[in-house]
C-alpha cells in the first residue's frame, strides 16, 4: 500500500506545466499512485488522462471507474455500489462514523481530512489535527489511514508518528516549483 497518494488538480499547476508531465516527474521521484480527480472534464477526456497517467503510476479514479484505473476513490456520501467492479476502493472520510462505515465496507484505505487547514480547500473543517489522526487510526481497525489536508514536508513525520499509514496531498505537490523534490521529501518523511 502506498505511503504517498497524490490527488490531482490541474488548476493548481503553475502556468506552463501539464498534469501528465508533473505526475511523470513525481513518479521518477518515487510516487506510485494518484487519485485522478479532474471531475470537471468530460468522461472521455478523464479516461484519456487515466491512460496517460497509468504509464507512470497506478491510477485510482475519483467517484467512478475508468478503464485504465486500478481502483475508485469514493466520496464520503457515495454508495459502495459506485465503485463497480474496481479492483480496490478507498473512501474520503471526515469523522468517526464515515471511517467506521469504510471499515464495514472493507475499504482498502481511507483518507481523513482535513487534518490541518488547507490552501486547496480553505475554510473546510474543522481541522482534525494530530490527535484526530490518532483517533481515526483507532476507529479504522487496521484499514490504512492517509492523512489529507494541509499536509506538507514539515508535518508528515508527526502524522506518521500518530499512526497514519501515509499521507495524501494535492496542492503541496501540484503548486510546488519542484514537484519531484517535494515528492522525495514527503516520501522520506513517510517511511
Amino acid at each position: 500500500m502506498f505511503r504517498l497518494l497524490l490527488l490531482t488538480d490541474r488548476h493548481q499547476l503553475p502556468p506552463g506545466r501539464d498534469l501528465v508531465t508533473t505526475v511523470a516527474r513525481c513518479s521518477e521521484a518515487g510516487l506510485t499512485a494518484v487519485v485522478l480527480r479532474e471531475l470537471d472534464l468530460p468522461e472521455d477526456r478523464r479516461a484519456e488522462l487515466a491512460t496517460l497517467l497509468a504509464q507512470h503510476v497506478s491510477v485510482i479514479a475519483a467517484r467512478r471507474p475508468l478503464a485504465a484505473a486500478t481502483g475508485v476513490h469514493l466520496a464520503a456520501h457515495q454508495p459502495l455500489a459506485d465503485a463497480g467492479a474496481a479492483g480496490m476502493h478507498g473512501r474520503s472520510c471526515h469523522d468517526d462514523g464515515e471511517i467506521a462505515q469504510a471499515f464495514v465496507e472493507a475499504a482498502d484505505y481511507v483518507t481523513v481530512s482535513p487534518v490541518f487547514s488547507s490552501a486547496s480547500k480553505p475554510g473546510y473543517g474543522p481541522a482534525l489535527g494530530v490527535d484526530g489522526v490518532r483517533r481515526a487510526v483507532a476507529v479504522a481497525h487496521g484499514v490504512p489511514v492517509l492523512a489529507l489536508g494541509g499536509v506538507d514536508v514539515g508535518n508528515v513525520r508527526k502524522l506518521r508518528a500518530a499512526g497514519a499509514h501515509g499521507v495524501a496531498v494535492m496542492g503541496t505537490i501540484m503548486r510546488a516549483s519542484d514537484p519531484a523534490a517535494v515528492t522525495e521529501q514527503l516520501l522520506a518523511g513517510s517511511t
